[in-house]
C-alpha cells in the first residue's frame, strides 16, 4: 500500500494519492494558515472509521441477503483538551440504514463490522471510547 501527498498552494493544502489515482484533500485550520479546501487529518480518521465500518456492514447485509437502499454514517468526537497532540477520548458512529433490511440483520452487520472486524476501529481503541448506535428506516 502506498499514498503520495503533493502539496497544493504554499501554505497546508494537501492532496493524497493512491496507487490507482484515487484522491483525497486536507488542509490546514484556519487558526494557522489553512484555508477549509480539504478534511483536516483527524476528520480524515473519522471518515475513515466511517467509511471502513460501512463497507463492513454493506458486505455484511449483502451476505446476509438484505436489500440495504441506501447507508448514511454520522461520526461524531470528542478530543483532549489543552493537549498536544491531542487524541480521541470518545466517538460514537451512527448508522441510517435505509430499505427493507430485518432489524436483527441490521444489527448483526453492525455489531460485527464494530466488534471484529473494522480494522480503523482497532487503530483506535487503545485512545478512545468507542459506541455505536444504528436505525432502519423504510426507503423514500
Amino acid at each position: 500500500m502506498k499514498i503520495v501527498l503533493k502539496r497544493l498552494d504554499q501554505d497546508y493544502h494537501l492532496q493524497a494519492v493512491n496507487e490507482t489515482g484515487a484522491t483525497v484533500e486536507s488542509d490546514g485550520a484556519p487558526d494557522i494558515g489553512g484555508h477549509n479546501k480539504g478534511l483536516r487529518p483527524m476528520q480524515m480518521v473519522l471518515a475513515a472509521l466511517g467509511s471502513c465500518s460501512a463497507i463492513d456492514v454493506i458486505y455484511m447485509l449483502r451476505k446476509l441477503r438484505q436489500q440495504l437502499d441506501d447507508i448514511q454514517v454520522i461520526v461524531t468526537a470528542e478530543r483532549e483538551k489543552d493537549k498536544t497532540p491531542s487524541l480521541f477520548t470518545d466517538i460514537h458512529v451512527h448508522y441510517l440504514l435505509s430499505g427493507p433490511v430485518q432489524e436483527k440483520k441490521a444489527e448483526r452487520a453492525v455489531n460485527l463490522s464494530m466488534e471484529k472486524l473494522c480494522s480503523v476501529k482497532k487503530l483506535l481503541e487503545p485512545t478512545a471510547k468507542i459506541t455505536w448506535s444504528w436505525e432502519v428506516r423504510e426507503s423514500g
